[in-house]
């Protein structure tokens, strides 16, 4: 059997600081949203909708762009659902196929929370870095992402 190839000293620096930051940074985000009555997961489902025409995407393909499994996703629309910021309907190209909605209270909602999301992203993660730190740590972490979408 090969040796593993051990992190270095940086190597391990980066992944600490990675782990440190993302959770921290995640941490401040979630307690924000939770204030506003959402999770993370709800939020983003709430921006993707909108973002869309007519704000519905079907189910599938929401969660494969939320990085989220399709029975946790289900499980989130659905808290969505009852407190009425979106609704599920059948897709009318696919009977097998359901979409999700945005209803006019969620839109209401996201553009209710919005404001106070951005300044908390902007102030624990885009204001502390230098313009050459964001184009590098975004050009690092695309490729990690890209790595494990393939």
């Amino acid at each position: 059997m090969e040796e593993p190839r051990w992190l270095d000293a940086e190597e391990m620096r980066l992944w600490v600081r990675f782990l440190a930051a993302g959770a921290l940074v995640d941490r401040a985000v979630d307690q924000h949203l939770k204030g506003e009555g959402l999770t993370h997961t709800q939020y983003e489902v709430l921006v993707r909708l909108a973002a869309e025409p007519g704000g519905a995407m079907r189910m599938t393909d929401l969660a494969a762009a939320s990085y989220t499994s399709k029975s946790g996703l289900t499980y989130q629309v659905g808290k969505l659902e009852q407190a009425g910021l979106v609704r599920r309907v059948d897709d009318d190209t696919d009977v097998r196929g359901v979409n999700a909605v945005l209803t006019e209270a969620g839109r209401a909602k996201l553009d209710a929370v919005a404001p106070g999301h951005v300044e908390v992203v902007r102030r624990v993660f885009v204001d502390v870095l230098e313009p050459a730190q964001r184009a590098a740590i975004s050009a690092g972490l695309g490729a990690v992402a890209d790595g494990l979408t393939r």
